[in-house]
């Protein structure tokens, strides 16, 4: 069979700053054949913008008929690094039979930040038996809330044993306000209800982003007359339907960093490998080992918060080539920093806006000293104006003065206080802000040149004049300072990624890396102790950027770095060639000496017979796999059941205490006819 004759599978994935597309065709070898690949800036304010333009690319570059595509596949970094950035839209949570107590746990406060908390009595015990559940005081709030936020999320105490209090409560937001309602025990069937309740925030934040994601593909697939089902990667690899990530994607944090994983692994044929993608807000680090992605037993951890989410064992860190640049303080030589914060860079900032950008840049220039604000403009994302309810009056004051044009913050802000309005307006994705990263000081030494190399230049030189701890430049001309970021950008890609593998050997990655011995061995420090550190394993470096910021890596890791022939698209190549792969929960415990209770999905059982309630429940998980299954794109599901007894022994007799029974139903996705 040809590969002209085969069907074709399109993958795309939507990145913080390019979206990518790849033609792939079954046919031409082993692994396939990539026919062919584009990029396109993405688009926040409208991100079908970013989407037709890299696939309308592909399609070009292949002379195919879109009618000859049976597979559409995408992944996203944007729910991850949402979380980075701590962005997303303002949502309410809402606890039953917690106290106000339980925020301080896992982190939940800090997550929760500035938005509404309902405390209603109720929940259930360990074994599914119901407090008294009173939604009067949620059923007041109601009218309010459904005005100011864009979703809510609901947790119920031990509703992984017994979901019916947040099911009366989902039932009763959804018929006030009609907004989309997370309840947590769709997400996980975990205990740990602070952090159960964590993930279930998160996920009610995303659900616009991702709603508007997968509305984008959609309309512009019809648009191009493109037939086929619309998948989503996960955050753990797997493909699951358009419809199934709309309601979850929470589960699609690291869904780009899964996705390039299996990319990694179907390039490189490597079983054992450290695999480092570096994106525009991102690095992300995960290790292969015989063949397959490490998945994190605890849940993904995404900006610093511990989730309930299945995930490949990654870690993310806020590096990436659009990463804000600044200096440390109080430093006599200070050093530079990197991230976590994304900018607009200004090379792309005055490719869009032309001299709306550089007359500012060139009158900060022509100052006598130099500003903590220079080189830095602020512009409005262009979300929908709903999404800015709840802003305090200040937050709405400044929000009004920025416009689509960018403006300098110099002249935007009037004080330092008002600096930190500016962050919390960027923080909940109303605002841009532009500035000096290291892909400007790409395009002034010529590394890069696909945006206004100009414009970089301005920014570089603003920089430049910035002063040390003694009054002086910190260097000498635009290329001097941008030699250092690029620097800069590569030892510490070389340190996450050793702090990626201090961490998988069960240490402390960050403290160890941050250790003077360690920093010694990296730097190749000359002395009487001469120490070294390496890998045991090669550096797979992934991202459009890889071939600049990964050149100089492999002295620093010691050891070889491949970057693959089709790296940029890695994600994108990865989309279209994994599994769909769903799973279901029971548990069956006894309440008291006789009685076996079942919690399956939605429901609880009581049996009198141990083997009947395993039975039932093995039952129950499969019919439930199954239907996952088919609600995430595939026809032609395996499932696998496995059961997990805790028992004892008590004078010789075994007593039952509690099993856990899980089904596992992987398959090939559905294609077009």
């Amino acid at each position: 069979m040809t590969a002209k004759s085969s069907p074709l599978f399109l993958g795309i994935d939507t990145g913080g700053t390019y979206t990518d597309a790849v033609l792939w065709s079954e046919a031409g070898g082993a692994n396939g054949k990539v026919l062919a690949k584009a990029k396109a800036l993405t688009t926040r304010h409208d991100l079908a913008v970013g989407i037709s333009g890299a696939v309308d690319a592909v399609l070009q570059k292949a002379a195919t008929d879109p009618a000859a595509i049976k597979l559409v596949s995408m992944s996203t970094t944007l729910a991850t690094n949402a979380l980075v950035e701590g962005q997303g839209g303002r949502v309410a949570l809402v606890m039953i039979g917690f106290s106000e107590g339980d925020l301080a746990r896992d982190g939940l406060k800090a997550a929760l930040g500035t938005d509404p908390v309902v405390f209603c009595p109720g929940g259930h015990d360990v074994h599914g038996n119901a407090a008294k559940l009173d939604l009067s005081g949620l059923e007041a709030a109601l009218p309010e809330l459904g005005a100011s936020v864009s979703g809510f999320a609901v947790c119920a105490y031990f509703a992984t044993r017994n979901p019916a209090h947040e099911l009366s409560a989902r039932n009763l937001i959804r018929g006030i306000t009609g907004l989309p309602v997370t309840a947590s025990h769709e997400l996980s069937a975990k205990l740990g209800g602070p952090r159960r309740a964590l993930t279930t925030l998160l996920n009610a934040r995303l659900i616009s982003m991702i709603d508007r994601l997968v509305a984008a593909t959609e309309g512009f697939l019809a648009a191009r007359g493109i037939a086929a089902p619309l998948m989503v990667v996960r955050g753990d690899g797997a493909l699951v339907s358009a419809a199934f990530a709309r309601q979850r994607p929470i589960e699609t944090i690291l869904s780009g960093p899964a996705a390039s994983l299996v990319g990694a692994r179907h390039m490189t044929g490597l079983d054992n490998a450290v695999v480092s993608d570096i994106g525009g807000t991102t690095t992300d680090v995960a290790v292969l080992d015989r063949g397959r992605p490490r998945l994190d037993p605890e849940g993904a951890t995404v900006g610093g918060f511990r989730t309930m989410v299945e995930a490949v064992a990654m870690r993310t860190f806020g590096l990436g080539g659009d990463s804000e640049v600044t200096l440390e303080d109080g430093a006599l030589n200070p050093r530079i920093l990197l991230g976590p914060r994304r900018l607009v860079p200004l090379a792309l900032a005055g490719m869009m806006h032309g001299e709306a950008v550089t007359v500012e840049l060139e009158r900060q220039i022509r100052a006598a000293n130099p500003s903590r604000m220079d080189g830095r403009l602020a512009v409005r994302t262009g979300e929908p104006e709903r999404l800015a309810a709840g802003l305090t009056g200040a937050e709405a004051k400044l929000y009004e003065l920025i416009g689509l044009t960018p403006l300098p913050v110099d002249r935007l802000l009037t004080s330092n206080a008002q600096n930190a309005t500016l962050n919390r307006l960027v923080s909940r994705g109303l605002v841009h802000v532009a500035g000096f990263t290291p892909s400007d000081a790409a395009h002034v030494l010529g590394k890069q040149a696909n945006w206004d190399a100009a414009t970089a230049r301005l920014g570089a030189e603003l920089f430049a004049r910035k002063r040390d701890g003694r009054g002086q430049a910190i260097a000498a001309t635009p290329e001097a300072i941008s030699e250092r970021v690029l620097t800069t950008l590569t030892r510490l890609s070389a340190e996450v990624i050793l702090e990626t593998a201090f961490a998988e050997d069960g240490l402390d990655g960050a403290a160890t890396v941050a250790h003077a011995l360690v920093q010694r061995a990296v730097d190749a420090h000359p002395g009487i102790a001469r120490l070294s550190v390496a890998l045991d394993r090669p550096v797979i470096g992934l991202g459009a950027s890889a071939p600049l910021h990964y050149a100089g890596l492999p002295p620093l890791v010691g050891h070889d770095c491949l970057v693959p022939e089709d790296t940029d698209v890695a994600n994108a190549l990865g989309a279209v060639v994994g599994q769909v792969r769903v799973s279901a929960e029971a548990r069956v415990s006894q309440p008291q000496e006789g009685l076996f209770r079942v919690a399956s999905g939605e429901t609880v059982r009581d049996f009198l017979d141990e083997a009947a309630a395993i039975a039932a429940a093995e039952t129950d998980v499969r019919a439930i796999a199954a239907g996952r299954a088919r609600d995430a794109g595939t026809d032609s599901a395996e499932i696998e059941i496995a059961s997990e007894f805790r028992v004892s022994t008590v004078e010789g007799q075994r007593m039952f205490i509690e099993a856990h029974v899980v089904a596992v139903a992987s398959g090939r996705p559905r294609i077009a006819v």
